[in-house]
């Protein structure tokens, strides 16, 4: 189970290495806003899985559920930025 879990870790991180390309050189605002949330996603479940190996989970889901909070609300203060709206 732990190879398997290690396995899914790299591809993961293979996975966010070629959408912090995307993140960098997309054309358009939305392939960077989706590449960014792609990240986000793959980083939580990064910190999950290594939680899991760790032995700790309990731990490792809280720091995820946080991060999950902040990307969240930073997609929304980004899209009301990229909407043209106040952010008040």
């Amino acid at each position: 189970m732990k190879t398997f879990l290690i396995i899914i870790m790299v591809v993961l991180i293979i996975t966010i290495g070629l959408m912090l390309q995307r993140l960098f050189q997309g054309p358009t605002i939305f392939d960077r806003m989706n590449g960014l949330g792609v990240v986000t996603a793959d980083t939580i479940l990064l910190i999950v899985i290594y939680g899991f190996l760790d032995g700790q989970p309990g731990m490792y889901v809280d720091l995820a559920m946080a991060y999950a909070m902040m990307g969240c609300l930073g997609s929304v203060v980004l899209g009301k930025y990229l909407g043209g709206k106040k952010l008040q």
